[in-house]
């Protein structure tokens, strides 16, 4: 009789072994499987439409126009992840792009890393303000970084009279239109130094922090985690990522007053999409990329489809409620819905049976 016990325990070890890589890839994944299934898909359908967009030219063309909203990306996560928001990196790109206009104008023979540690500082320094007003003064980071948005794209407005001036010279749009050893975009290079450094962030300690800080401030401040600095720093991030962003925009794009319009949003819906918990505590930073880059996906799939783009914001729209959705909604209180007490299954009830005496259980004789 015990043969077949170890030979059901030596099966039973077996298969637990072998399930046991499946189990720990789908943890180191996280909450982020669903937008890799959904990236490779679109990858896939853009290989089936264009059956050229692997070439090294076109797909390395597809990264860098990527690039900007995967940096944006991964500056919300930060932000996002802690609980809060940042709707002004759209207008800090806007306004990144229009102040290296008006610095060229000025300073024509300016060294192009020395404007973009002008934008980068300026970027920085329009986040501490957000997130000082968000954790100091307790204003909603909603409203915080809406009026954000707003004075910065007045100031744009005002200072340039609608029509911006000037042209950004060769050497400052290289890096988001130029190639490094002749064949690999410099927007590519940023984008990977950019992510490196966003993956290097949340693996510290500081990134710890800051997913214990959204997920309850209340707790991460018992357990001595300084909240108003976490929070302050991951909005000062995310504010330099939206100049970095601006650098590349401008590079490829020139100067406009509406270089950075809707690149708030676009962010936003990367993170919802990589599975990011809005309310902050739960997600992944390089899933909250592959977001960015599964939206870049779409809409090229969309473009190559002759789908107009005008209906980019009507998907993003659907993108985001239906990734809220699907994140709010309690699947536990479902399974227990479906499966009754004691994890048997329904059926009929049975019977009423006697005792083997001839009468019910309670002592009773049957009627």
């Amino acid at each position: 009789m015990s043969a077949p016990t170890k030979t059901g325990s030596a099966t039973g070890s077996r298969t637990a072994a072998t399930a046991a890589p499946g189990r720990r890839l789908l943890r180191a994944l996280g909450t982020g499987v669903p937008v890799y299934v959904l990236l490779a898909v679109l990858l896939l359908a853009l290989l089936i439409t264009d059956p050229g967009f692997y070439e090294p030219d076109s797909f390395l063309s597809f990264v860098k126009r990527a690039a900007p909203l995967v940096i944006l990306a991964a500056g919300q996560y930060l932000v996002i992840v802690s609980g809060e928001f940042d709707l002004s990196v759209g207008a800090i790109v806007t306004a990144g792009v229009v102040v290296a206009a008006e610095l060229y104008g000025s300073f024509p023979n300016a060294h192009w890393l020395v404007v973009t540690a002008v934008l980068l500082v300026a970027g920085a320094l329009a986040g501490l303000v957000s997130g000082l007003i968000t954790t100091v003064l307790r204003v909603p980071s909603f409203i915080t970084t809406l009026g954000m948005m707003l004075i910065l794209e007045g100031a744009v407005f005002f200072w340039t009279g609608g029509s911006p001036q000037g042209v950004l010279p060769t050497a400052f749009r290289q890096l988001g239109r130029g190639t490094a050893f002749g064949w690999l975009p410099w927007a590519v290079v940023a984008c990977l130094v950019a992510g490196t450094v966003a993956v290097l962030v949340t693996r510290s300690d500081f990134g710890r922090t800051l997913v214990a800080t959204g997920d309850s401030d209340r707790a991460a401040a018992l357990s001595g985690v300084r909240v108003i600095r976490v929070r302050t720093v991951a909005f000062i991030l995310s504010g330099a990522a939206a100049a970095l962003a601006a650098v590349l925009v401008g590079g490829f794009s020139g100067v406009s007053a509406q270089a950075g319009r809707g690149y708030e949003f676009e962010a936003i819906t990367a993170v919802v999409l990589g599975g990011v918990v809005l309310g902050g505590g739960r997600g992944s930073v390089v899933a909250a990329m592959a977001g960015a880059f599964s939206l870049q996906a779409l809409f090229t799939l969309l473009n190559l489809q002759g789908v107009s783009g005008a209906l980019e914001s009507t998907v993003q729209g659907v993108i985001v409620i239906a990734a809220v959705g699907l994140g709010a909604a309690d699947w536990s209180r479902l399974r227990r819905r479906r499966t009754p007490p004691g994890g048997a299954p329904p059926g009929p009830t049975p019977p009423d049976r006697t005792h083997p005496t001839g009468t019910h259980p309670s002592g009773g004789t049957p009627s």
